[in-house]
């Protein structure tokens, strides 16, 4: 050994191989493959473990084949745009990871360095390229790859836990816990046909809740004990995996059948369960979850610790989800509860007031509901929805219930989830009411205190209505009491009344009318208001009529009758601001003097003329003049036929419209009725103008003046309607001194004509109109009916039957004439025959 540099060994002596290394052998047998090629990619030098790796021999390959053309599809693409474009420009690449086409066609992993040589000129002269076998760090990769994706599923899992978790806590009912936790099998192991099933423990069964694709229909109910998987692991509280159709035939057949029909191979059923995390003794389960996997499959410890994790965080949110539901469901009745109240009492009658009822817990609260009262000699019912029970066993329990004063409830059996509940105010039963709870409601035992509360207040709220009609009918029969009854008759005149009081108002009204004979030939006829409502106002609406009575004489007329109520007034508070639309007819001379105090106008209909409003004659209401007495009346002479009607304000004045708008209405109505019979004429024209459930009181009086010398009518294609007009035709033929006999006979075969008309002329036409007109003569009294209807037979009954004998029994002649329509022309001579 020699020391080298201050005294130190020289060592590179000892370094020297004991042989002399072969550059060519270097090369050709190198641990990497070594290959020249041209610019454009030929081989034109490869070393010994290139050929080794890649099967060829070198005259395979030099000149022969370029590097690329030993590459796969896609890595020679890469070649052509990435890694041969990248060599030009930066003059080498390092570590290009291809796969190498061997001879046989198999694909060796192999990495790339290239160098680019260019000339002195500097343009490419070669290409050296060395190749490993990437064989070893391929399987690295792959294993690292595996452990990656096991990695990722489990991340994949902890996710889908972690969603469904906060999916949960943001899930304030039932049904939408039901829809994240059907939603986390699939996201979580790539698991299909999820479902999840409620327990209901006061029926003691299993209600699909959420998912319909995994062999159960929605709807359908298990019982808890029944021998189905669910139901079992709902009993046991355990989990169920069953890994294949063959094990679910040995131990579950009907989970094997449904496995077939859906497709499952593998079937995990999962109680959900309330309680300390990883405890099962004392956990409380709420419902199951199941789910398919379409192959065969056996989950990992960390699977099955997920499973068991997913199951007890639903049944938390399940129990969290049941106390918000019967939080949500108190405020839900005590609502119903006051709504209902509030709903009642806007409207004030009996059977309405329970047909309210009924619109309000059909389909709401129940299914099917009726109320049956005793109010009387028969029941009130009201009743609406379905399926109904059996009338004979619900009458059985309503008979128990009646007598009992005790709720009947129904969870089974034909009349499942049925209640009858008595309607009792101060332990005595009113009626009852009878309910089928409505799908998806608790059943009817669950629900016992809410309808005890709902038939308290049901009971108070109809008895409270049974009170106001017995009330109302008492101050109807008052009101109606203190209105004129005795109104005068005569042949001269008629006198037509109507009185409606308001719909929902018990109160007495200060609406009234009269009509009285001052003198034999002086007719009076009032109409009035009185402000305000109850025994006030109607004790001062007696007061007003007598003292009218009272001051009324053949000498004063109505302007100083009206002078006279401005004195009474001043003694009678109360009446002050009433006010009275006041006439007096002179029978003789057909002469009408009238005054208005503070009232609408009179309308009066001359035969041939547009009715016409009275607006002469007219000054303040009682009591407002300030010191001026003075009052006008008006004269207006009348033609015989005639008719006056006076009204109050309740039949045109309306908040929606103005008040002109309202004269019109009237006008037109009352044009329209000129031809109609007297009787019902004020009734109907209330009916048109008014209906039946107007807030406000309506009073009417029409009076017909003078004899006619033809009475001229027309009727709807309404057999009701006769009446009016023998009413109208008989008081007509009396003032005309028809003896009664003859009035009889005429009334007799008018009416069956009309009748006739109306059944065969207009049986397919309910518009129709019959006209009718009648003259008197010294001899006798001649009637025409005509109507334009179709008589599908011509002669039908009228020629055959009863109808064509009594006419002619009645009268002395009865001709016909079809040309337009059909004329029924009838004469009888007056006098006995």
């Amino acid at each position: 050994m020699t020391e080298s540099g201050e005294g130190g060994p020289d060592v590179t002596q000892d370094l020297r191989v004991p042989w002399e290394e072969d550059p060519g052998d270097l090369y050709e047998h190198a641990p990497c493959g070594y290959l020249t090629t041209l610019p454009d990619g030929t081989i034109v030098k490869v070393n010994e473990t290139f050929l080794a790796w890649s099967g060829y021999e070198r005259t395979d390959l030099v000149g022969r084949r370029r590097f690329r053309d030993l590459l796969g599809a896609g890595d020679r693409i890469y070649h052509e745009t990435h890694y041969a474009p990248l060599l030009n420009m930066r003059g080498s690449v390092s570590e290009v990871a291809f796969d190498l086409i061997r001879k046989d066609g198999r694909r060796l992993p192999i990495l790339v360095n290239s160098v680019l040589g260019r000339d002195s000129s500097g343009l490419p002269r070669a290409v050296r390229t060395t190749v490993f076998n990437a064989t070893e760090r391929r399987s690295y990769e792959k294993e690292l790859l595996a452990a990656r994706r096991a990695a990722e599923a489990s991340e994949q899992r902890v996710g889908a836990l972690q969603q469904v978790v906060a999916d949960l806590a943001a899930a304030p009912t039932a049904a939408e816990v039901g829809d994240a936790v059907v939603r986390a099998p699939g996201a979580a192991f790539g698991a299909e046909g999820a479902q999840v099933w409620l327990l209901d423990a006061d029926r003691a069964q299993l209600t699909l809740l959420a998912g319909a694709d995994g062999g159960a229909p929605a709807g359908d109910d298990i019982p808890l004990a029944s021998s189905r998987p669910v139901a079992r692991v709902a009993r046991r509280g355990d989990l169920h995996v069953i890994g294949s159709v063959a094990e679910a035939e040995k131990h579950f057949p009907e989970l094997a059948e449904t496995m077939r029909r859906t497709g499952h191979r593998t079937m995990v059923l999962l109680p959900l369960t309330a309680g300390f995390a990883g405890e099962s003794v004392g956990a409380e389960v709420l419902g199951v979850l199941s789910f398919g996997f379409g192959e065969e499959r056996e989950l990992s410890d960390s699977e099955l610790r997920v499973v068991r994790l997913l199951g007890h965080q639903a049944g938390q949110a399940l129990d969290r989800a049941r106390l918000y539901d019967d939080a949500r469901r108190r405020e839900e009745r005590a609502t119903f509860l006051a709504e209902t109240t509030r709903a009642l009492d806007e409207v004030p009658r009996l059977l309405p007031r329970a047909r309210r009822l009924i619109d309000r817990l059909v389909p709401r609260m129940a299914e099917w509901a009726a109320v049956r009262l005793q109010v009387g000699p028969a029941p009130l019912l009201a009743g609406e929805g379905g399926p109904v029970p059996d009338p004979e066993r619900l009458a059985q329990r309503v008979a128990l219930v009646t007598a009992n004063n005790k709720a009947e409830l129904t969870d089974d059996g034909p009349d499942r989830d049925l209640a009858v509940l008595p309607l009792a105010v101060g332990g005595r039963v009113l009626g009852t009411l009878a309910l089928r709870m409505a799908p998806g409601r608790p059943p009817a035992s669950a629900e016992a205190s809410f309808l005890g509360d709902l038939a308290d207040r049901v009971a108070l709220a109809l008895e409270n209505a049974r009170l106001y009609e017995q009330e109302r009918a008492v101050a109807r029969t008052l009101q109606r009491s203190l209105l004129a009854s005795d109104l005068p008759g005569d042949p001269r005149f008629a006198v037509e009344t109507h009185y409606q009081a308001a719909a929902q108002d018990l109160e007495v009204g200060g609406d009234w009318f009269d009509a009285f004979l001052i003198t034999p030939d002086k007719l009076a006829v009032v109409v009035g208001d009185v402000v305000g409502r109850g025994i006030d106002a109607a004790t001062t609406m007696g007061q007003l009529r007598s003292a009218i009575r009272a001051l009324a004489s053949a000498e004063a007329g109505p302007a100083r009758l009206l002078e006279r109520l401005d004195r009474f007034v001043d003694r009678v508070e109360s009446a002050r601001m009433a006010t009275v639309a006041y006439a007096e007819v002179d029978l003789s001379s057909n002469e009408l003097t009238y005054a208005c105090a503070g009232h609408l106008p009179p309308l009066l209909a001359e035969p041939g003329s547009a009715p016409a409003y009275l607006l002469e004659g007219r000054s303040g209401a009682l009591g407002t003049l300030a010191g001026r007495r003075a009052r006008i009346e008006h004269r207006v002479p009348l033609a015989a036929g005639s008719r006056l009607l006076l009204y109050t304000d309740g039949l045109i004045e309306r908040r929606t419209r103005g008040i002109d708008a309202g004269f019109a209405m009237l006008a037109r109505a009352y044009a329209g009725r000129r031809a109609s019979p007297l009787p019902g004429l004020t009734a109907g024209l209330a009916a048109n103008l008014v209906g039946p459930e107007h807030a406000d009181d309506v009073c009417l009086l029409c009076l017909a003046l003078g004899t006619e010398d033809r009475l001229e009518r027309s009727i709807g294609a309404d057999p009701q309607l006769i009446a009016s007009l023998r009413a109208d035709l008989r008081g007509w033929l009396a003032s005309h001194g028809v003896d009664e006999q003859t009035a009889q006979a005429v009334l007799l075969a008018s009416s069956e004509a009309v009748a006739n008309a109306i059944e065969h002329g207009y049986r397919n036409d309910p518009f129709g109109i019959v006209d009718i007109t009648t003259v008197v003569s010294a001899e006798a009294v001649e009637v025409r009916i005509t109507d334009r209807g179709d008589w599908q037979n011509p002669h039908g009954d009228l020629a055959r039957g009863r109808g064509l004998r009594l006419m002619e029994q009645a009268m002395d002649e009865v001709t016909f004439d079809r040309t337009d329509g059909t004329t029924v022309t009838m004469r009888r001579a007056r006098g006995q025959r």
